[in-house]
Parts: C-alpha cells; structure tokens; sequence
C-alpha cells in the first residue's frame, strides 16, 4: 500500500486541508463548522467507499476531531463532533495520549494469522498439504483441502508445498506492521492497540487499508500561532526532498512556508550535523571503555522501543541530543520568542516532542501529509512561488539522515576524518521487528564495539508514516539532495562551534 494513493489518501488530505482552513478563517464560535465539515467531504446520498453514507460521515467526524487535537468520542454516548473544540482554540495545545487512535466502527475485524484455502485448490491426488501436516489438521472435502482450524498450528508447511499457491496466510495488516506486537483483539474482533508496548511509529496507521487507525494533529493550533502574528519558524526533516512533486523545488521551499504564514524555514539536517559530532564523540569517548556498543538516538520510536525492551542496555542508547530538538534550539537562540514547527514524516516526533523536557525547543509537529492540508486550504500554486535563496546549510552527510543507514554512515565519516587510527564497525536494521533482533544479538555479546543504527520505519524516514511519496523515490530524492551540498561530511558544518551551547541549554 505504501507509495500507492488511494481513497484513503485522499480522504485524510480532505480531512486535513478542512481542518487547516477552519483555523485560517476562524472567528469565535466558529467551532461549530466542524459539524458541517462531514457533509463537504461526504457529499450527496450515496459512496462509493463503505456500504453506507452514515458510516462514512461518522468515520470523518472522528478524524476531525483527531485532527484538531481531541480524543475520540465514546461511541455509546451521544455528543456533537466539536465536543471539547474550544479547548483546542489555543497554541498551546500539545498532544495527550494516545496519539495513535483506532476509529473502532471503521475497522474491518481483519482476520488475524489465519490459514486459509482458497478457490485455486484443485483437489490434487497428491495432496502434499495433507501430507506435511503435522497434526493432521488438513482434510479433502468435496474434491479440495478444508483446515480444521482446531487443529491447525499456523507453521505454513501447507503453504510451502501447494503446487497452486492455493492456500494462504491471512494476517490483519496493521499487526503485521507493527514491530512491537502491540495490536491485538477487542471482544469484539476489531483492532485494539495496547498503549504499554506502543511507541507511535505509525506503521499500523499508515499501512491499514481501512483507514481505521489515525494519530492525533496540531494544525489547528499552528495556524492560531501564525495568525497570532506570533514569528513562527518551520524547521524541515531532509526527507521533504521531492513530497510535494516536481513543481516545489529546493529553491521554493522557504517561498512555500512563507506563503502558509511561517517567518522562515530551516533545514533539520542542520541539526544532523550536530548531531553526528556529538554522537562521534560519545563512541570515541565510551566505547568499549565505558559501554559495549552505542545506538543512535535519532529515531524516537527505535530509542523508545529499545528502552522499554531491553532496559538494561538503557545507557548504551546515545545521550546525544536528536537533530529536530539541535535544530529547535539553535532556532530559538537565534530568535529569542519565536516559536518553532517541526515538519517531518514521522509520528513518533509527535511523541518527542510532547515531553515535558522538549516543549520549550519544539512548539508544534505537523508530518507532511498534515503540511499538505495547509497548502490545500491556502490554495498554494507552486508554479507561481518565488525562488529563493535555498534553506539548506547543511552537509551531505547531515541529509543522508532521512534514509536507513546514513545516520551511522555520518557518524562512521566523521571519525575517519577526525580519528583516522580509530575502527568503526556499524550494524543497522529498519523495521521495529529487525530492531528487536539487532538488540537481541546485541545483548548476546555479537555486537560488542559496534555502532548501532536503528530505524523504525523500513527504509528510514523516506518511510515515515507521514510520507506522501514513495519510498523508493523519495529515497532516489535524497541521494541526489547529498549531491548539492558544499560539504559532504559533518565536521564541515558552519554551526559545529555552537554544540556546546545548545547541550547546555
């Protein structure tokens, strides 16, 4: 499903464009246009997405509300769609959990790990499923294979020895998504998320088909922030590079956040470089002297995960401060009483960002897909920005960051080139389910000295929930992104001698 536009998409690009041009029109008491928001977006008497229109407007009303910032409505209680809307009229409002929700009337009881013969089973003499079977749980039944589900254990050998590819693995997509094994079943059958073992990498939302998982929104509040005449300065993740199409350049960028309302935007790569040198150091200084290994920080959802799984390794994940908060800093310093946006692909930077030790450096987070909405509302034609000078100040290496791999490849650089004598063994994985098994080998003993790099999105921040291109492009995007840089590495950065200032901070 990732890298294919579908009505999903589409549905959560209206949804957001709505609720980006209810705050740039805003007057008070206009909450209550949310009520009417539904019948906009879901028009006439019949769709052509679920069997009914009713349905389909309820399910809108509950990502409105998520997309202002309010928690989903019981679903036997009756309450009107702006329930709680004016507590949201404010800039101030951050993220309360959960942040990744399950619309529960929009999920489709997916089965979950069910084998299951299909209509392409030929009733062959052989038989070879009934044959591999270790429990006897496969019998012929009208001339083809029936699975005594009783019986059966899930090993797939039936599936690996069908010479028809008949008979298949049913598995609910958001649990297969998630490396956490945090989805499971409510009483009754539908998707139900357990928040102790969730990190919010977004994975189940961005790969449901059903469009029943959704992660909450500061759009609304942005925009009041903007419209404040507060300064408000976007600072952007590497991996915008090419999200928007073809039309808005590198050299549109900051015309492009100008034109929604924001003082300027700076690159988050900026910040990576940053981040590079202080996660070097911290290898020089600690490993192996004080640490067997050191992982990244960079990636919310991989730190927090390695901490709730494996706790005794806690101190071996890098202290080193994430390129949004480096970059968040350095903002502020440079313009004391700004506020600062985050934009990127990630859900879990809304987790981040949302700690108590993180709010005075990062106001807002919108992931692209939200930032869409606003160019939506605000009728943005790309073609008639201006070019300007690039928002971009930052090395090759520091870009590199929004794909598996180039955080440790950064790292790895900078000590070549500043400790030529000192060995850097790298071992990185993409996916929470490969990360776990990283950490895994890790405690074991095999990675001892190693620099570990952890991504929780398969394929890096290309791949985040809140990406709108595809993977595979969008990683093509940034190659050619590192190519343009005057630096390639890290050490090179205009803003290395202010490092110390902003750990202080």
């Amino acid at each position: 499903m990732r890298g294919i536009y579908t009505s999903v998409n589409e549905i959560r690009k209206q949804v957001f464009a709505e609720i980006a041009k209810l705050s740039y029109e805003y007057e008070e008491g206009d909450e209550m246009r949310l009520e009417q928001i539904p019948y906009d977006i879901i028009k006439g008497e019949a769709t052509g997405y679920r069997e009914s229109v009713f349905l389909e407007r309820a399910i809108v009303e509950e990502r409105l509300r998520l997309a202002m910032g309010l928690p989903l409505r019981p679903v036997a209680e009756h309450a009107p769609v702006s329930k709680g809307a004016d507590e949201c009229i404010i800039p101030e409002k951050y993220y309360q959990p959960p942040l990744i929700n399950i619309i529960k009337f929009a999920c489709h009881k997916c089965p979950d790990n069910v084998i299951k013969v299909t209509d392409a089973c030929q009733g062959c003499l052989a038989q070879p499923c009934a044959e591999v079977c270790p429990r006897d749980a496969i019998r012929i039944q009208k001339g083809r294979s029936v699975i005594d589900e009783s019986k059966c254990i899930k090993c797939g050998k039936c599936i690996q020895v069908c010479p028809y590819h008949a008979i298949t693995r049913m598995e609910r997509p958001c649990a297969k998504a998630c490396g956490m094994n945090a989805i499971g079943s409510d009483e009754l059958g539908r998707a139900e998320i357990d928040q102790d073992k969730c990190v919010s990498c977004g994975m189940c939302l961005a790969n449901c088909p059903f469009g029943a998982i959704a992660d909450k929104a500061q759009i609304f509040q942005l925009i009041q922030a903007i419209k404040r005449k507060e300064p408000v300065y976007a600072i952007v993740a590497p991996a915008v590079v090419g999200q928007f199409g073809p039309k808005l350049t590198s050299k549109k960028l900051r015309s492009a956040f100008k034109a929604l309302g924001f003082e300027d935007a700076i690159e988050v790569a900026i910040g990576a470089d940053l981040c590079t040198i202080e996660e070097a150091n911290d290898f020089i200084n600690e490993v192996p002297k004080k640490l067997p290994f050191m992982a990244t920080s960079c990636c919310p959802a991989w730190s927090v995960m390695a901490k709730k799984l494996f706790p005794e390794y806690s101190n071996c994940i890098s202290m080193a401060l994430t390129p949004m908060v480096l970059t968040g800093r350095l903002v502020k310093k440079q313009h004391p009483g700004c506020r600062v946006a985050f934009i990127g692909p990630c859900a879990a930077k809304k987790l981040e960002a949302s700690r108590r030790t993180i709010r005075s450096d990062v106001d807002f987070v919108l992931t692209f897909e939200e930032l869409q909405g606003m160019f939506e509302a605000k009728n943005i034609d790309f073609d008639q920005l201006e070019e300007m000078q690039s928002m971009h100040g930052a090395s090759g290496d520091g870009r590199g960051f929004a794909v598996s791999g180039g955080v440790a490849n950064a790292v790895a650089a900078y000590i070549k080139e500043n400790y030529p004598d000192r060995e850097v063994k790298i071992a990185s994985a993409e996916g929470l389910e490969e990360c776990r098994k990283l950490l895994t080998l890790a405690k074991a003993g095999k990675y001892d000295g190693y620099l570990l790099e952890g991504m929780a999105c398969p394929g890096g921040c290309v791949a985040g929930a809140g990406t709108i291109q595809p993977i595979a492009k969008s990683a093509a995007s940034v190659a050619n992104a590192k190519k343009t840089s005057t630096n390639a590495h890290s050490s090179k950065s205009n803003y290395k001698d202010l490092l110390d200032i902003l750990i202080e901070n």
